[in-house]
């Protein structure tokens, strides 16, 4: 008998069940959105608070570090907890803790609550995707499942457009306020109708010695990442320190978790060749995507005039594609080999963004828009088919364990790549101009044309100074975007170390 006619509560039907599908579709909506949102808002937080943009980006890398490292734990929480239970904490937290983010004054405590925010987000998009499966029907699942996915694949779309908007219509504290209505009004409404669903509790044991030195390995490593540019690296004593622990804990964690009968991050899933693979291709390929997608708007917004909200809806062509195009990528991983999807896919994608790496600065709006259309159509045919592959090359009991630690590492990936892009961004632009400089007039007639034209000596440096900047963070961009081309490349080519597939397994059963 199951836990729903113990309690003597009948099970959900038509409204009532689709009532709550939408609730938990909404609640992995806003925590995938949050992973987007604060994308184009970066420079105006930065302004806002005082701080550097590439200190900005602290809010996008630290909620996705947070999120990632209580992915794998979300299994462990739900059997002790119950999924109904953790589920409905996590929303009442990410709620509260984007109260406290839209209410913070300065860079820290943003940061701090970004990091509690994407605590409390972690648990909430691989729940809603079993408490769905756990409400619905088999015969009503799939159905459940792309209602899911949808929101999925629509919130990266609004994320820029919506983010822009608000920090150019009211302000940037917005973009973390608009969570609370929503995180509300689905925690409430969730309880009382899927409390009923609560399952027998089982009280696992949780490996505490492998959960510390994750966070400490992942932690010193994304500092050291974040912190680099400002303390110029391991000339700083910091940096030293950050390297160290990172390297000592992430060699510890390794030992301890494949000796560890109960480990937090099942490493053992990697002795499957297909699986290693796909992490591989996955992780590499979501890193080149997100840290270009981060870079994107912080170039239009900062050197080319544009304001948050055009930066927002030129970024997000390449999700309104994606949504698209999905449906054909899910149906063809069905019945091609998902192997060549992925190499097409990715491949794809690297050769959209080399074509990048021609950009100028008289562009407009439509010029910077097209290729990210285009790559929009080279998305779903990388994530879909790739989700599939990875956990059909593992046991179906690993499966759970597979979906989370695969999760865990694209999140972070991606985290890791923004700081990497945005601090190489910087020191190219620098070192550009410094190599600009020496070039740019060097026989100073363009500096005699303006003083004769009436222009004083200052003002005819700065404007000097003006376009050789505009040129340097240009080259800086197309360097940029060289470097992600080749690693979507790299990536595609690595799916082919992969066996073929003996299985098909549904890509929804990967989580986001």
């Amino acid at each position: 008998m199951s836990q729903v006619d113990a309690r003597g509560d009948a099970p959900l039907s038509g409204g009532m069940l689709w009532g709550a599908a939408i609730i938990l579709a909404a609640a992995n909506f806003i925590a995938v959105l949050d992973m987007t949102i604060a994308n184009v808002s970066v420079p105006n937080i930065a302004g806002g608070l005082g701080a550097t943009t590439s200190q900005g980006t602290w809010v996008i890398t630290s909620y996705a570090v947070a999120e990632a490292i209580t992915v794998p734990l979300t299994g462990w929480l739900a059997a002790r907890f119950g999924a109904v239970r953790v589920f409905v904490s996590a929303m009442v937290a990410f709620g509260a803790f984007s109260a406290m983010c839209g209410l913070s004054g300065s860079l820290g405590m943003l940061v701090f609550a970004r990091i509690c925010q994407g605590l409390a987000g972690g648990p909430l998009m691989p729940l809603s995707q079993t408490l769905l499966l756990r409400i619905f029907p088999k015969e009503k699942a799939a159905a459940a499942i792309g209602l899911w996915s949808m929101t999925t694949l629509v919130a990266p779309v609004l994320g820029p457009i919506l983010g822009g908007h608000l920090c150019d219509e009211y302000s940037w504290h917005w973009i973390f306020w608009i969570n609370l209505p929503i995180a509300g009004f689905c925690a409430v409404i969730a309880w009382k109708m899927l409390k009923r669903y609560e399952e027998p509790l089982k009280k696992n044991p949780i490996d505490r010695v492998g959960l510390l030195l994750l966070i400490v390995w992942v932690g010193a490593l994304q500092l050291m990442l974040d912190e680099g540019k400002n303390l110029d690296w391991f000339s700083s004593p910091e940096i030293v320190a950050l390297a160290i622990i990172a390297v000592i804990g992430f060699a510890a964690f390794l030992i301890w978790e494949l000796h560890e009968e109960h480990p937090v991050v099942d490493l053992r899933v990697f002795r499957h060749r297909g699986f290693s693979v796909s992490v591989l291709t996955i992780s590499l390929a979501f890193a080149a995507f997100f840290g270009a997608n981060v870079l994107t708007p912080q170039w239009l917004q900062t050197y080319m005039g544009y304001t948050a909200t055009s930066a927002g809806m030129a970024t997000a062509w390449s999700g309104v594609f994606a949504v698209v195009v999905a449906p054909i990528a899910a149906t063809l991983s069905h019945r091609v080999d998902p192997r060549k999807l992925v190499f097409g896919g990715v491949i794809w994608l690297g050769l959209v963004t080399l074509t990048r790496t021609i950009a100028t600065t008289d562009m407009d709006y439509w010029s910077v828009s097209q290729p990210l259309m285009a790559m929009g159509l080279g998305l779903p045919f990388f994530f879909v088919p790739l989700t599939g592959l990875a956990l059909a090359s593992v046991e179906p009991q690993e499966m759970a364990s597979a979906a989370g630690l695969m999760n865990f590492l694209r999140t972070l990936s991606g985290a890791f790549a923004t700081s990497l892009i945005t601090t190489v961004w910087d020191d190219q632009i620098t070192r550009n101009h410094a190599e600009l400089v020496g070039l740019a007039d060097s026989d100073h007639y363009i500096q005699s044309f303006l003083e004769n034209a009436g222009m004083s000596a200052d003002a005819v440096l700065q404007s000097l100074d003006r376009l050789v900047t505009s040129q340097a963070v240009m080259l800086a961009t197309n360097q940029i975007m060289a470097a992600v081309g080749i690693a979507f490349v790299f990536a595609a080519s690595a799916i082919w170390l992969a066996p073929k597939p003996t299985r098909k397994v549904d890509a929804s059963a990967g989580g986001h």
